[in-house]
């Protein structure tokens, strides 16, 4: 099925293999646009659509779904034509799809889920890393040692669901329009994760992965001394439509955080770039990745 969402998605093609996190993302993105084109407050509208600000504003950001009835009664109130508002209904019931990740949603954390969404129609993920290998970059054995370390609690079956999402995630990166642009502190490399062998595997893996057209591995060195990403690793998504905002994805032990502010996006674009310039050559980068994996056999 393809729809096209007006001036939202002019000469974009949607199709029902998109993700439905993106499809929901598009929606709140357009919806957001049509209030504010026509100076209404968010208030006012809550008012209207006789629900709370708050709730308008989960529909608004794509935290929360919207119903087609009350969808139509939104798109009336904006003075949308009637054209324009079945492409978008037909939008907000493809966002009602399932993913593939939400068969495992008891052991995913919604942001989690949210990134997987993500991912799944990104055409570019520019990533840095203080402390571990980038998940879509992980081997098996590695992504169950720091599985186990992360949650301790979990069952052995739980472990396994979570190892099993990790990998399947990494099946996006088979897709040659997709690219994966990672940068790893140096630490990454020096840290032990799981036994010797593990770590050895996982180093070599990745200097072999770098030699793909569409991954990039670079190792940012001690020596390279202070730099703007001191405060921890994060993740720039981007999305080949240009009607889709790229997205920062921050994480922490207990939560994630998702900025789409272009002031904050363009910020950690422009941090990225500085490390990608301070960082060693991807042709050097793998020789240190060699060798740190043949020193732990």
């Amino acid at each position: 099925m393809e729809v096209s969402i007006g001036s939202f998605q002019k000469g974009v093609r949607v199709t029902a293999e998109t993700s439905p996190t993106v499809r929901r993302r598009r929606l709140a993105s357009e919806l957001r646009r049509l209030r504010t084109e026509r100076d209404l407050p968010m208030q006012s509208v809550a008012d209207r659509m006789e629900m709370t600000a708050a709730s308008l504003s989960r529909i608004e950001t794509g935290r929360r779904g919207i119903k087609s009835r009350d969808l139509r009664a939104l798109l009336g109130l904006y003075e949308v034509p009637e054209t324009d508002q079945e492409a978008l209904l037909a939008l907000a019931r493809e966002a009602q799809q399932k993913g593939w990740w939400q068969q495992h949603a008891n052991v995913l954390t919604t942001e989690y889920a949210t990134l997987i969404g993500l991912e799944a129609e990104a055409s570019t993920i520019r990533n840095y890393e203080q402390s571990l290998v980038p998940g879509l970059l992980q081997t098996e054995a590695y992504a169950r040692s720091v599985t186990t370390a992360f949650r301790p609690g979990d069952s052995s079956e739980e472990t396994d669901r979570l190892v099993s999402v990790r990998l399947k995630r990494q099946e996006r990166l088979d897709d040659s329009a997709f690219e994966l642009s990672a940068i790893l502190g140096e630490a990454v490399i020096r840290q032990s994760i799981g036994t010797p062998a593990i770590m050895a595997e996982q180093l070599s893996y990745l200097a072999k992965a770098s030699r793909k057209p569409n991954i990039m591995v670079q190792v940012l060195p001690f020596r390279a001394g202070g730099h703007p990403a001191l405060t921890g690793s994060f993740s720039i998504v981007g999305f080949p439509a240009y009607s889709d905002m790229d997205v920062v994805y921050l994480e922490n032990m207990t939560s994630a955080v998702y900025l789409e502010e272009a002031s904050e996006v363009r910020s950690y674009g422009t941090v990225f770039d500085y490390l990608r310039a301070a960082a060693l050559s991807p042709n050097d980068s793998a020789t240190m990745l060699i060798e740190a994996s043949e020193a732990l056999i």
